[in-house]
């Protein structure tokens, strides 16, 4: 009998030796991309970090000549009015942004359907437009008194270029913030909580006050920290109220000291203040994401005396926060259009979209890259430097003005020294303002495509990795369909907050080159009001784009 060698034991090793080899090639390969992916964020939240850390670290170059007459003549005025600032904007945006998302949301009266979403338009105005609009408005030769001296009362309105008038501007600016997150809160509680508190024998009144504001309180907080944050940040409308507080300290420290240390130091305090601010709004948006229940979206009637004050309410605050100020813009435009429409304003056109078109594509690639990454390894180091990333936005942007241009400003001396160019070629240039802006709106498109990405279900990207090896041909027809909403909508409210910005811009773009936003700054700064009215005129309709879309986006939660 012939036997034949039993070759299958050697087969079965060359084939395990073959699918091990293929297992460890694929094993190095995930770990290769892991750590690729993990080095593009690192260096994403690096870039991020830069200006931030720079500002931190001036305090370690003291200039106590300086600091000796900012301490007893600059200081504590900021100090008073931040303050001030902040608990006027705290009380009067949480009461009004209150009361309008409770009426708006959970009665039925004459125009409700159009307030619900009309009282939302004031985030279109930026908040140094709507200062001025008013000043000039409330102004000694403005159209209200002029007009009360034609009808015969000639009783002095008192001036509004101080704190008080500016915590009433900025809290009407402002108070939207609260009443998005508030009537998304009580639409959320709906109306079946508060027919329970009524048959436990609770008038509407103590229902709000017990049962729905308890409820919707995270919500609001949420609200009030986001107005908070941007009252720190605000430069362009206390400078019109000639109020100081640290943003213009930090302009008049580099531009009228010639200090870029000092203001250094200045952002350095802004930033501690900014960041207990911070700390409050992620205790409360911890809380809020528990804090109410999906209920029905059916409305109260009230009495006719009821109905009346709440229309009567909504109109006075959409007419003082939208509708008169953006009517003045137009009278203003219409009056000094020949005069003040000439080539220039080609240039201030062309140099916003440059710069707003630069730095929304960049910061939309950005978002992209660190969106996915977040998904792919959705471990605790790669949130922290997600969460790094994004940490611009709740920084000002004189403070980013700053940390950008010192490192730019530096780099360049080197350059000088090495005998590479022979005069600064970066500080001034477009490259220091796209940084700039680009670390402020990080979040800005970042928010949009991450939410758009989480829609993206772990099923159809294993289907589209079973339909195709080739990762473009993955991308071109799964993922790029379900990011396409988030990314338009990020290049959307990028764009716009870039062509409202104004204190990056005006701080670190180079003389002559300017933008509509800085030309309001200087037709404002000038007492001009209705010349500041063209170019902000062109930023408000263009702001009108991103409160549609949060319209929208309110629409489909409620």
């Amino acid at each position: 009998m012939i036997t034949t060698p039993d070759t299958s034991v050697g087969q079965n090793d060359t084939g395990n030796d073959r699918v091990n080899d293929k297992k460890a090639v694929s094993q190095d390969h995930a770990v290769r991309k892991r750590m690729i992916s993990k080095s593009v964020l690192g260096l994403i939240s690096l870039f991020m970090l830069v200006p931030i850390l720079i500002v931190l670290l001036s305090w370690t170059q003291p200039v106590a000549d300086i600091w000796t007459h900012m301490a007893d003549y600059v200081l504590p005025q900021v100090l008073k009015n931040t303050a001030i600032l902040l608990l006027m904007v705290t009380i009067i945006s949480g009461t009004i942004g209150t009361a309008l998302a409770w009426v708006t949301s959970m009665y039925r009266f004459p125009g409700q359907r159009f307030f619900s979403w009309a009282l939302m338009l004031p985030l279109a105005f930026p908040a140094y437009v709507l200062a001025f609009v008013t000043v000039g408005i409330v102004d000694f030769s403005g159209p209200l008194q002029t007009g009360l001296r034609d009808l015969g009362i000639n009783t002095a309105i008192p001036s509004v270029r101080n704190v008080w008038g500016a915590g009433m501007v900025l809290s009407l600016a402002f108070y939207p913030y609260v009443y998005l997150l508030a009537r998304q809160a009580f639409l959320s509680q709906g109306r079946r909580a508060i027919e329970a508190g009524q048959m436990l024998g609770l008038s509407r009144g103590r229902v709000f006050f017990r049962l729905a504001l308890p409820q919707a309180l995270p919500w609001i907080i949420g609200g009030l920290l986001l107005a908070s944050m941007e009252t720190l940040a605000d430069f362009g409308a206390v400078s019109v109220f000639n109020v100081d507080t640290f943003t213009t300290a930090i302009y008049k420290a580099w531009f009228g000291f010639f200090s870029l240390t000092t203001a250094a130091q200045l952002a350095a305090l802004l930033i501690g203040v900014v960041f207990i601010v911070v700390l409050f709004e992620q205790y409360w948006q911890a809380k809020r994401g528990s804090s109410v229940t999906q209920g029905s979206s059916q409305r109260f009637e009230a009495s006719k005396p009821a109905k009346l004050a709440m229309t009567l309410l909504c109109t006075l605050v959409f007419a003082i926060a939208f509708l008169i100020p953006f009517l003045q813009l137009i009278y203003w435009t219409a009056l000094n259009f020949q005069q003040d429409f000439d080539a220039r304003y080609v240039d201030f056109v062309t140099n916003s979209l440059m710069i707003a078109s630069m730095t929304t594509l960049f910061i939309a690639f950005l978002a992209v890259i660190i969106a996915w990454i977040k998904r792919q390894y959705p471990d605790k180091l790669t949130k922290l430097m997600t969460t790094l990333a994004n940490l611009g936005y709740v920084v000002p942007g004189t403070v980013l003005a700053v940390g950008i241009f010192i490192p730019i400003a530096w780099l360049d001396n080197q350059m000088i020294a090495f005998g590479i160019t022979s005069q600064q070629f970066l500080s001034g240039s477009v490259i220091v303002m796209l940084l700039a802006l680009s670390t402020r709106f990080m979040t800005v498109s970042f928010q949009p495509v991450d939410r758009q990405l989480q829609r993206l279900t772990v099923n159809q990207e294993a289907a589209a990795n079973l339909l195709s090896d080739s990762p473009y041909q993955r991308w071109r027809q799964v993922m790029l369909p379900v990011l396409s909403p988030g990314v338009l909508t990020a290049l959307l409210m990028g764009f716009v907050e870039v062509m409202k910005e104004m204190p990056i811009t005006l701080m670190t773009r180079r003389q002559g080159w300017d933008t509509l936003a800085v030309r309001v700054f200087e037709m404002t700064s000038e007492g001009m009001w209705g010349r500041a009215a063209l170019p902000s005129l062109l930023i408000v309709l263009v702001g009108l784009l991103p409160v549609w879309i949060l319209l929208r986006q309110s629409d489909k939660q409620g």
